[in-house]
């Protein structure tokens, strides 16, 4: 059963967030899910995942980071392309800390109080990077699993950064909806002031628990080497490489079928062995 609801994020600006209850109450498990780049929490397959994990007995809470431009009652895609403007790694990274934060204080459905036992982080894309970043500060995360995450937020700035500076803004374009999507150079200058607090590789060697990391042999989005790059850093951490797949596990937006890419499917069943090893 899914329950929409919302949570104040960073900056105070409220954002939607939904979780699917398995029926199956012995565990009292939840998967949170930070989705990626130009994403959002009804994404593609994304439900149909969720489901396959309340399936398997565990809540999945997915949400919207706050500042990716959807609203909180017009989730989907970029209604306010002012918000997605002003995001930065650091209000992402607020935002899970203000989720986690509902989670451990007993997340309120409805008339019902849930104290959850364990709780598992799952990041696809950039929201793999602020998972590990997330799992390497905060409390409450007893799991963390990675689907084609970004290694090293310092390469992801491919901008012309002198014209950045002196424009204030640079847009890329989303080819889905043909919006020309605003980056205010705040982006930039924030990652700069805040780099060691933003460092993947370093948060990487510091993770002391189970991580699953796993990639798309034929990702055109993030390149194979960075799962690579993970593994290197924290050798603990079990790689998985899917083969003839990419960034999104064969899974598009929007997603009119009733069952999950067959690719995606492996890679949500591989995790979810893996959740319960």
């Amino acid at each position: 059963m899914k329950h929409e609801s919302f949570y104040v994020g960073s900056d105070g600006r409220p954002s939607a967030f939904d979780i699917t209850l398995s029926s199956l109450r012995d565990k009292l498990e939840l998967v949170l899910f930070c989705h990626g780049y130009k994403g959002f929490k009804d994404w593609g397959p994304w439900d149909l995942v969720a489901e396959r994990f309340a399936q398997s007995g565990y809540d999945f809470l997915k949400f919207n980071f706050s500042h990716n431009g959807g609203t909180k009652d017009e989730p989907i895609d970029f209604p306010d392309i002012e918000s997605f403007a002003e995001n930065t790694y650091t209000k992402e990274l607020e935002d899970i800390k203000r989720i986690l934060k509902k989670i451990s204080n007993g997340l309120e459905i409805g008339s019902k109080k849930i104290n959850y036992k364990r709780v598992h982080v799952i990041g696809h894309s950039r929201g793999g990077g602020m998972a590990i970043l997330a799992a390497s500060k905060f409390s409450g995360i007893d799991s963390l699993t990675t689907w084609a995450s970004v290694a090293d937020f310092s390469k992801r700035f491919n901008f012309d950064l002198e014209k950045w500076k002196q424009d204030g803004v640079t847009h890329v374009k989303n080819s889905r909806t043909g919006q020309m999507l605003p980056h205010n150079y705040s982006f930039y200058s924030d990652f700069i002031a805040n780099r060691d607090e933003l460092d993947i590789p370093a948060a990487s060697k510091k993770l002391n628990l189970p991580w699953l990391i796993a990639h798309g042999e034929d990702d055109e989005a993030v390149c194979l080497s960075n799962a690579d790059y993970l593994k290197n850093l924290n050798h603990s951490a079990k790689l998985l490489i899917l083969r003839d797949t990419g960034h999104t596990f064969g899974g598009s937006h929007p997603w009119k079928e009733s069952s999950l890419p067959p690719k995606l499917k492996v890679l949500t069943d591989h995790t979810i062995r893996f959740l319960s090893s």
